[in-house]
């Protein structure tokens, strides 16, 4: 919307959308102030129709665009998008809208459901007889178009009426492969049972009721009544394949045989009627003790929709358990069917994104699948702030023999997070796998040449390079040299002198030695003490991992050197290292650190797997995001 200077409004409103748009663009994740966009671009011009000006269109239409890019999962914004288009430009455009909110979210009930009412509405009635009235020849050559359109993205047969006329039907099937196994899907299949009445298809509606009597499902009882009565009045044939009845009527004939009863062909076609319903009856038992399995579940869903806000610790509990319980059923398109409601009311919550991505992974042959989840979640969903579903995603392509993609996702990272650690070290370890250590070290070496990165990520990645020179170079010295080199510069860094002294502390040594080790792992402790400006609460920290190596490891002299830290770290302020911190900076010479920068200077970095751990079941209250 920035390249307009008039939004086709009256200057108040322009003035007004020109403030409301600064709002998104500085803060995009902010929902409200999308919505406020959103009203004040429908009211230009008093309420958009087909006479507004073509500014207020398009800034009507760029404002929902943008807004539907940055949540997709939106079903009822998408609904209203398409009726504006309708109301301003017609069916087309309309169907346009419609097309790309069920790609978006394609498992949403709602929005196939309101789109097939739409296209009931709007396709012409001869289109609609043509289809029902086509020979079975027909419909059978154009068997292999529908496979192909079941592809929502496929416009170019979805657009091409006159080509294929089978619009409505196509599209109430495209849907059924998406929604039709939903436990909440009853709104679609009445709408589909309606479209069929219309065109008084009874053998149509035989054949939904036929599919849906098997789907455990709200309200499943009636679709059984109503097929029970129809199957009445269908033909054999239509209830059984051929091989199923010419069992059921050797089993009549058989029965009269051994009774020896001459019965009439409108009495074997009774008893067959009566064992196809007892089979149909079995069937229903079977649909019923499924649905009464999930209803459990299903009662305790009370957000099935997308929202920006937290759901409760219950409900993430009741959708782990869901999914545990449809994974252990074992069928792969009903396990597909929750994950893909779970990930609409979850989106926001990479937990989630990361269980799908892992069972899918399990399943044979999913290479695709499990892609196309990990591009979901990072390109639309979770939050680049929480970059681990993104370095889980870089791994899937190493694997994969993309190492260029998986190069890539990191750089995409690391230009929106400059001060990414966990991200720089796993893209340096990247490249020391498929490059060698070279590569590796050029990847550090960029990192902390960048003026966009932070000194205490440049101090990161030195304790990086120096780990890399030691355990995989094997030169001790090398890594020492890199540790000291710039231990000023770094000297502000909690993990700088956490790495410098735990690699001081793992170095192998013995009785000739430990004098010499001593000296090594006394200094690094000492330069910490007197260079840095950390809390007294890390150097202490540090202190108990110094004092616990003099106890264990130390000399004749080394108890002296216990005491005396015990005394800096511990003792009373008079004696200890806080006074002398307090000294330093009434006198000016070391300035404090300031909030935000000992906030960096004394974090911790984790890898996100680290992070993992079971969930609390019996948390209560709101589940952060984080």
């Amino acid at each position: 919307m920035g390249d307009f200077n008039n939004y086709g409004g009256t200057d108040e409103e322009n003035s007004e959308i020109a403030r409301l748009t600064a709002d998104v663009e500085a803060d995009t994740d902010n929902f409200e102030n999308w919505e406020k966009l959103i009203r004040a671009c429908e009211s230009l011009d008093g309420g958009l129709n087909r006479n507004s000006s073509p500014q207020a269109l398009a800034t009507l239409r760029n404002s929902y665009d943008r807004f539907l890019l940055k949540f997709p999962l939106l079903f009822g914004y998408w609904k209203k998008y398409a009726d504006l288009e309708f109301n301003i430009a017609g069916p087309e455009s309309a169907e346009i809208v419609y097309e790309r909110g069920c790609a978006s979210i394609t498992n949403s009930v709602d929005l196939w459901t309101e789109y097939c009412s739409f296209k009931m509405e709007t396709t012409h009635i001869p289109h609609l007889q043509f289809c029902h009235a086509m020979p079975l020849a027909a419909r059978l050559r154009t068997k292999q178009k529908i496979l192909r359109a079941l592809n929502p993205l496929d416009m170019d047969l979805l657009c091409s009426a006159d080509d294929f006329p089978f619009a409505v039907a196509l599209l109430f099937e495209r849907a059924a492969t998406h929604i039709g196994l939903d436990f909440l899907s009853h709104p679609f299949w009445d709408k589909y049972l309606e479209y069929e009445t219309r065109q008084e298809a009874h053998d149509k509606i035989f054949d939904i009721l036929k599919r849906v009597i098997h789907i455990p499902m709200h309200q499943y009882a009636r679709y059984y009544e109503r097929f029970r009565q129809l199957a009445h009045t269908r033909p054999l044939e239509e209830l059984v394949s051929a091989e199923e009845l010419a069992r059921y009527r050797a089993e009549v004939e058989d029965e009269a045989v051994h009774l020896g009863l001459q019965k009439t062909e409108l009495e074997v076609e009774r008893d067959i009627r009566g064992k196809i319903d007892q089979f149909f009856y079995l069937t229903f038992q079977n649909t019923q003790t499924e649905t009464t399995k999930r209803w459990t579940y299903e009662a305790e869903i009370k957000r099935p929709y997308f929202h920006v806000t937290e759901l409760d610790h219950s409900q993430l509990a009741n959708w782990r358990k869901y999914l545990d319980f449809e994974e252990a059923e074992g069928d792969y398109n009903r396990i597909v069917v929750l994950y893909e409601r779970c990930m609409v009311t979850c989106a926001l919550y990479d937990e989630m994104w990361f269980r799908y991505a892992r069972w899918m992974a399990g399943q044979e042959g999913k290479e695709e699948e499990v892609r196309n989840i990990y591009l979901r979640a990072a390109t639309l969903f979770v939050p680049i702030s929480r970059p681990g579903i993104r370095l889980q995603f870089a791994y899937f392509e190493e694997v994969n023999d993309r190492v260029d993609r998986a190069r890539a996702i990191h750089e995409a990272v690391l230009d929106i997070l400059p001060d990414s650690v966990e991200t720089i070290v796993s893209w340096a370890n990247l490249e020391r796998r498929q490059a060698g250590l070279d590569a590796a070290i050029e990847v550090l070496r960029a990192q902390i040449a960048s003026p966009t990165v932070s000194i205490y990520t440049k101090a990161a990645c030195v304790t990086e390079w120096a780990t890399l020179l030691w355990k995989v170079k094997g030169s001790v010295d090398e890594a020492r040299a890199a540790f000291s080199k710039d231990a000023d510069a770094y000297a502000d860094s909690r993990h700088f002198w956490q790495q410098w002294f735990d690699f001081e502390l793992q170095q192998p040594t013995n009785s000739e030695m430990e004098t010499k080790h001593l000296e090594l792992v006394k200094r690094v402790f000492t330069q910490m003490c007197t260079k840095s400006r950390l809390s007294l609460s890390i150097k202490q920290e540090l202190g108990r991992i110094y004092m616990n190596y003099l106890q264990n490891r130390g000399g004749k002299e080394a108890m002296k050197d216990f005491l005396d830290v015990d005394r800096q770290m511990f003792g009373p302020r008079s004696v200890s290292l806080a006074a002398n911190a307090k000294d330093g900076k009434e006198n000016g010479v070391v300035p404090e650190l300031d909030p935000t920068s000992r906030l960096k200077a004394e974090g911790r970095f984790y890898n996100y797997y680290e992070l993992h751990a079971d969930p609390d079941e019996n948390a209560q209250g709101l589940a952060d995001f984080n």
